[in-house]
């Protein structure tokens, strides 16, 4: 059995990394695997791309630009839809002709159009299609938030602000229902909190609906030393460090604010906080926490050791399917924190291998860091989540789950 795995990056983002560690998970237990990829950024043989460069900046441009012009010239929501107006063929390649399963991931920002997806599925190959977010199952949106308007009609569309831009959605909802009527899908949503919203939407009905969770490189993400971890990156020896990691901490979604609220709340000065990702300057200015700063990281073994280096994770992501984050914390025995959205509550369990903060509540988030920094429970959360880490999210597990997933497609 031959499975293609089709990511629009191999490793960038989210889907991305999960995309990329399940392709090599599979191949270490004898399933043949490759990845199909707008943009490859390592040279594993088991990677290809598709199409010419210039043909996925135009996609992506033209794309952008009818959502631009759609929403009136406003650019507020214009990251947070996808109308897969444009993209490129994969149908003539030879990892397509290959294979016996088509796997998509994450496959927007001109990667496939909906007609070459119909194309796709016209070619009569079984299809797998995981649900990092949740565009399948809605119009355009990636995130519906507190809109439940996709379950049925998607008339219009509260991420973009302009009235117009209900004609937009409303044709890609259609557009979508046809496409999916005349043909069968297996869904795989990340976490149950997503198989229950995706069961819910109209454009589901009748379709089967799943829930897998991504997976993790146990040789890579495991309980280590903390001080030589904290040697490895520069980070004070003493002290108590909180870790916030996202790949642009300004993403207003990535709930930054609320982080520092929390802050501003946790009186020990033996606390610090370490930031990870793009534009890390903003947040020292705002804290009066000591902050330490480190750019992006993309190397699996450096992010693990800071895991390793710090004492407790903490996200206050206001949406969340099932992040990779928490996974690897947990993994190398850091406890974390996060608020009470998407598959969060289904990877934390509320004190006792970490702290679940009601819904957007500073003074929650805050007394969830307190719990998790307290040495009176650390060496016991830490131990509890690495625990949870094998059980849940181990690779054998999760494979063995896609490769009947595989053997029973449509």
């Amino acid at each position: 059995m031959r499975i293609l795995i089709v990511n629009t990056s191999e490793t960038a983002g989210g889907a991305a990394i999960a995309a990329s560690r399940l392709t090599e998970a599979l191949n270490r237990h004898g399933v043949k695997a490759e990845m199909l990829v707008r943009d490859k950024h390592t040279d594993r043989i088991t990677t290809a791309t598709a199409g010419h460069a210039l043909c996925y900046r135009w996609a992506f441009i033209w794309e952008r630009a009818r959502i631009w012009l759609a929403n009136r010239l406003n650019r507020n929501g214009l990251w947070r839809v996808d109308i897969a107006n444009a993209g490129v063929d994969i149908t003539d390649t030879e990892e397509f002709r290959k294979a016996d399963v088509v796997h998509l991931h994450w496959v927007n920002q001109g990667m496939l159009s909906l007609r070459q997806i119909g194309k796709m599925l016209d070619c009569g190959k079984r299809v797998v299609w995981t649900m990092h977010d949740m565009w399948p199952c809605t119009a355009i949106c990636h995130h519906a938030g507190q809109c439940d308007r996709y379950h049925t009609h998607c008339h219009t569309c509260p991420q973009l602000q302009h009235p117009a831009s209900r004609d937009l959605s409303y044709s890609v909802f259609a557009r979508k229902l046809q496409l999916y009527s005349r043909h069968h899908i297996t869904f795989v949503a990340c976490s149950q909190w997503l198989q229950a919203e995706a069961m819910k939407s109209r454009l589901l009905q009748g379709q089967r609906v799943m829930a897998i969770p991504n997976t993790y490189n146990a040789a890579v993400f495991h309980p280590s030393d903390q001080q030589a971890a904290r040697r490895r990156h520069h980070l004070p020896e003493q002290g108590r460090l909180l870790l916030f990691a996202c790949q642009k901490v300004t993403n207003p979604q990535k709930g930054l604010q609320l982080l520092i609220d929390a802050l501003q709340l946790v009186q020990d000065s033996d606390v610090a906080l370490v930031v990870v990702g793009q534009m890390a300057e903003k947040v020292a200015t705002s804290l009066t926490h000591p902050v330490h700063r480190i750019g992006y990281i993309s190397d699996q073994s450096d992010m693990a050791a800071l895991y390793c280096a710090v004492d407790a994770f903490v996200t206050p992501s206001l949406e969340e399917n099932l992040p990779n984050t928490i996974m690897e914390a947990m993994a190398c025995g850091t406890p974390c924190v996060g608020f009470a959205t998407g598959g969060i509550p289904e990877m934390i369990a509320h004190r006792q291998n970490g702290y679940v903060a009601a819904y957007r509540d500073a003074e929650d988030l805050a007394r969830g860091i307190c719990y998790v920094l307290d040495g009176d429970n650390r060496q016991r959360l830490s131990q509890a989540a690495a625990a949870a880490a094998t059980a849940q999210w181990n690779e054998q597990r999760v494979t063995q789950q896609y490769i009947k997933v595989y053997e029973q497609s449509y």
